[in-house]
């Protein structure tokens, strides 16, 4: 049976604005189950280094029913994948009930520290 890992998914939040009316952002953590980790494919690479100018490290599989947001949010991985991430773009989502097995979105990263 294939088991994903646990991964933290950082989000900024909007909580107000300063004196200068810009806008405070504060990080809310969420740790997400079962994320499978994948090697990118040579096409993702070649299109999102295209697009962004940004290189895929790997490609996340997220499980059926996650309603967080990955668009512009960190991710931090577990070992052996140890480092902080961005996620580039937005992810793919399939329709659930096509899809036999427990994912349905794609999510590229990139490594930055």
């Amino acid at each position: 049976m294939i088991k994903g890992l646990t991964v933290v998914l950082i989000n900024k939040i909007n909580v107000g604005k300063d004196e200068f009316n810009r806008p405070i952002f504060d990080t809310k953590s969420t740790r997400v189950e079962n994320v499978l980790v994948g090697v990118p494919g040579s096409q993702d690479i070649i299109t999102a280094t295209d697009m962004t100018g940004k290189n895929v490290s790997y490609t996340l599989a997220i499980p059926k029913g996650d309603l967080n947001d990955w668009e512009n949010a960190e991710v931090v991985l577990p070992p052996p994948f140890e480092g902080k991430y961005r996620t580039i773009g937005v992810p793919t989502v399939g329709i659930e009930q096509n899809i036999p097995l427990k994912w349905n979105k794609q999510v590229k990263i990139e490594r930055y520290e």
